[in-house]
């Protein structure tokens, strides 16, 4: 059986970058520490670290170990908090996964309705690939996972998708881009440098639709799978970027851009994916009904 007091040592280790920093975090000596790190590597018969000069670096086994030790640490440390809080104080944990294509904005207008529930949540968000959270959602460690697009057919998982709403696209372009291209939209988008979404998103394959529809070509200068990334290049004047409608002010305000065009032709979605069929975590509730009745209105 694994032995766990040997693994959490490897992870202080991993984690602090040398046998000195864990033992003052640990209050033992080094030879404490690297004995027991060394009967770990031999019941499995494998190196986690090398000595390179005076610094210790991962092996591919301690690279391959240290994100298990890290999820296993991290559930401890959130398990060890929930037993030690008083009943009265005990919060409803709410895990999320976000599908890191989603923008980030939408993500906070999404979860903030959350804060606001009579009943204390406890709310931790994960980023990450869709494919590798709706896993963690079949196992139950996430509650939710919020996507551009519903449960994959092609996956054998069990889960329910909510569409939360749609809305169409909007261009933002720095004042100077936009006094450039901003002029007859979207015809002014021909050859205008152009920062796309990356070929993951779904949005992507429905602007290329459109452009190719208006027989316009934009000049591609970046593709970014985090919409976040996007924006910060785009603040900078590299190119003109899209965003979603209903966060056109924000994005405006937030990145000191201008609007240059929208359109409806192209659309983004955003699904709540979870493995109830009839929701009933409060966090997820008030998701979906707050998407429905603030963000994505009939308006």
């Amino acid at each position: 059986m694994l032995n766990y007091r040997q693994l959490h040592y490897f992870w202080v280790v991993a984690k602090t970058g040398s046998i000195v920093r864990a033992c003052e975090q640990l209050n033992l000596t080094p030879q404490t520490i690297s004995g027991q790190i060394s009967l770990l590597e031999q019941t499995y018969g494998i190196e986690l670290f090398r000595r390179v000069g005076r610094q210790l670096e991962l092996t591919e086994a301690g690279r391959q170990t240290l994100p298990y030790a890290e999820q296993m640490f991290q559930l401890g440390g959130e398990l060890e908090l929930m037993l030690r809080a008083q009943p009265n104080e005990q919060q409803i944990l709410f895990r999320v996964g976000v599908a890191d294509v989603v923008p980030k904005s939408i993500v906070y207008r999404l979860i903030a309705p959350t804060m606001e529930l009579s009943e204390p949540l406890r709310i931790t968000c994960r980023e990450d690939k869709l494919e590798r959270l709706l896993a963690d959602l079949a196992i139950q460690r996430l509650d939710l996972v919020i996507s551009d697009s519903p449960m994959p057919s092609h996956l054998d998982i069990k889960g329910y998708s909510q569409k939360l709403g749609e809305c169409g696209i909007s261009f933002f372009a720095t004042p100077a881009l936009a006094a450039q291209y901003g002029q007859d939209f979207p015809r002014s988008l021909h050859g205008a440098p152009l920062l796309i979404p990356g070929q993951e998103t779904v949005v992507r394959s429905r602007l290329q639709r459109w452009f190719a529809e208006q027989q316009i070509q934009p000049r591609i200068v970046g593709e970014f799978d985090d919409s976040a990334l996007m924006q910060a290049f785009g603040q900078s004047g590299s190119g003109i970027f899209i965003g979603p409608s209903v966060i056109a002010d924000e994005v405006k305000r937030q990145y000191g851009v201008e609007l240059i065009g929208q359109t409806d032709a192209v659309t983004e979605s955003f699904y709540a994916i979870s493995v109830e069929r009839k929701v009933k975590h409060p966090g997820i509730v008030a998701i979906t009904e707050g998407a429905r009745r603030e963000l994505f209105t009939d308006d």
